[in-house]
């Protein structure tokens, strides 16, 4: 079927009002909300089809998750990841401690709440020279195959400025012994590896690398294993999208990750998918990007659990 992109967006266009940009970082609360772009990446033919504001660059937020969980996988082999985060919804909103005081757990419950997010972060160690962050960045641009993506300084200081919910994870974690590394370096990574600046394009080459198996689309180099592909695509499936992440398995059934930049990054048969529109709901996922995505799913027949 042939879906056009355009009207796509023309469709979900009205689904921006019922959202809000993020407004507890002060400088995404200064974007425009009436955005909506789109980029697919088609990993067999090879083809890309962008429209709306694909071009637009924006912060990656929580989508640098993903980025960052595979690059430590990478760097450390699952088995390390997995004895230092969970992989469980937590029912609770992405920023607090909560479900491991309740749960009596010693590590977070997943790596895409901010404690284990934080946590996956501080696993990276300084290396030839290169900080954790650079490694991230560096790793960024070549799995978005974006050598455009930069650290936004405003964006930055935003995060150190209004982070103090993160820096109490932190400490807690390190409480726990569960968080060996330094705790000010930990942080430093995480908060700039969310304000790294993508473009829709940039997140549908992720997803194409996620949707390909690990492997680059356009030049067939192996970028990730198969293993770290896999495991990724299963948690952002169950708890990529914060506590809607069982709604939209049922309504969308792709793996998908997003952040409160308003990007979204999703791996489906075949496809990888980027969207950005800055409008959030309450659980802080995209409203109108969302819309559009079920749309995309459902006229390309994208849904992983339809067989």
């Amino acid at each position: 079927m042939v879906l056009n992109l355009n009207d796509a967006i023309q469709a979900c266009w009205k689904r921006i009002d019922e959202g809000q940009v993020a407004t507890y970082i002060p400088i995404l609360a200064k974007v425009d909300p009436y955005q909506l772009g789109v980029c697919l990446y088609n990993v067999d033919s090879g083809k890309k089809d962008c429209a709306g504001a694909s071009n637009v660059r924006f912060a990656i937020e929580s989508v640098s998750k993903v980025i960052a969980l595979l690059y430590a996988i990478e760097r450390l082999g699952l088995t390390t990841v997995e004895d230092q985060v969970g992989t469980r919804q937590t029912g609770f909103a992405f920023d607090t401690i909560l479900n491991m005081e309740i749960t009596k757990e010693t590590k977070p419950l997943n790596p895409f709440v901010n404690s284990g997010a934080i946590l996956v972060s501080s696993l990276i160690e300084e290396e030839d020279h290169l900080s954790p962050f650079d490694q991230i960045l560096n790793f960024t641009r070549e799995i978005c195959n974006d050598p455009q993506i930069t650290l936004n300084e405003e964006i930055y200081q935003s995060e150190l400025r209004t982070g103090d919910m993160n820096r109490s994870l932190a400490y807690y974690l390190k409480a726990k012994e569960t968080l060996a590394n330094d705790v000010t370096t930990s942080l430093e990574t995480y908060f700039k590896q969310c304000s790294m600046m993508v473009t829709c394009e940039s997140l549908a080459n992720l997803g194409a690398v996620l949707a390909n198996d690990g492997i680059a689309p356009w030049n067939g180099e192996r970028l990730i294993s198969s293993d770290a592909a896999t495991y990724t695509k299963s948690v952002m499936m169950t708890t990529g999208l914060y506590n809607q992440s069982g709604t939209y398995s049922v309504k969308i059934g792709v793996p998908t990750k997003s952040g409160v930049g308003g990007g979204l990054v999703a791996s489906a048969p075949k496809y990888g998918i980027g969207i950005f529109s800055p409008a959030l709901d309450q659980a802080g996922n995209s409203v109108a990007g969302l819309a559009l995505l079920e749309m995309i799913s459902r006229e390309l027949d994208l849904d992983i659990f339809r067989y």
